[in-house]
């Protein structure tokens, strides 16, 4: 396949992944499957979570931290009875119960999960102790405490009562939260123990799930596009990330100076842009980057590719 087919390609490629494969390797496979040699994630899915998982190609990659943070919706499955040392099902069964909820039991308390909540996440996660991965001390058995800190769940719902040993959810949740210390958490609550059995992500932001391929599908796509191009049909807006943040057209000559990273005297109501806004500079109908307004000024913060008259 020809060198840099796809390099001035952007865009956002919404993958659906499937169970057993890492994000990073879906990110690879993408990039090799395309021939693309620079792509991004964003919101890791462990190996065992399927679902959502949005892939920034090229220049899209510098929005990453716009669609990191945003609101997540994930589908899961708690298997009662048994606790496992990762709190899914990958882990090795460190405590059983012979207590099974039944589904008023379950509805009764799943309002103790929804707001602010405190939440300690699970021992294999990565997250960092003293400079090392929690999931890394772990596996070496090592003892070490995770701190609980506050998340936020704008919905939590019980889906299905699928038998004594199974129950479905779905859940709607910002930035920081995890679903394997959930269902500890409601099993717990629920005077039994449980782990992740299944987990999907359904929706990341305004991606969801229905507009997701799956990895499956990568070779049939290289195959329908011309050239081994990838077509931008495949593809979402490079700014369809930025939805929440004002956008700014610029002229030609103030689009060169932009693109070679100089400020731009710009004179806008504080009451349209405050200072110290983000704003989505555009020249033509294209997205050039992202500016940060102070004081009559854009000072580039994040330039997505050069003018192009």
């Amino acid at each position: 396949m020809p060198k840099n087919k796809n390099s001035n390609i952007d865009g956002w490629f919404i993958l659906d992944k499937p169970v057993n494969i890492s994000s990073a390797k879906a990110v690879n496979a993408v990039k090799k499957c395309f021939n693309i040699k620079k792509a991004g994630h964003a919101g890791t899915l462990d190996p065992l979570a399927s679902g959502v998982l949005p892939i920034a190609i090229n220049s899209a990659t510098k929005t990453i931290p716009y669609l990191v943070n945003t609101v997540k919706t994930y589908r899961f499955i708690i298997k009662w009875g048994e606790q496992t040392d990762t709190d899914d099902s990958e882990g090795e069964i460190i405590k059983k119960s012979d207590h099974r909820p039944i589904e008023k039991s379950i509805k009764k308390i799943l309002k103790f999960f929804i707001g602010k909540i405190e939440q300690t996440p699970p021992r294999f996660s990565a997250l960092k102790i003293n400079g090392e991965r929690a999931y890394k001390l772990a596996r070496n058995k090592e003892e070490f405490e995770i701190k609980s800190r506050t998340v936020n769940v704008q919905d939590l719902k019980l889906l299905k009562y699928i038998n004594s040993e199974l129950a479905e959810f779905e859940i709607t949740c910002e930035k920081g939260f995890y679903i394997r210390s959930l269902a500890r958490d409601i099993s717990l609550k629920l005077d039994t123990v449980g782990h992740v059995y299944s987990l999907k992500r359904t929706k990341v932001g305004q991606f969801y799930i229905k507009d997701a391929f799956p990895l499956e599908t990568l070779e049939k796509l290289v195959h329908s596009a011309p050239a081994g191009r990838m077509a931008k049909d495949f593809l979402l807006p490079l700014d369809c990330v930025l939805d929440d943040i004002p956008a700014l057209h610029i002229s030609d000559e103030e689009a060169k100076m932009f693109c070679h990273g100089q400020a731009i005297n710009k004179k806008i109501s504080s009451d349209y842009i405050p200072n110290g806004s983000d704003v989505l500079v555009k020249n033509r109908e294209r997205s050039l980057g992202i500016a940060v307004f102070f004081e009559e000024s854009l000072k580039p913060k994040r330039v997505f590719s050069n003018f192009i008259n």
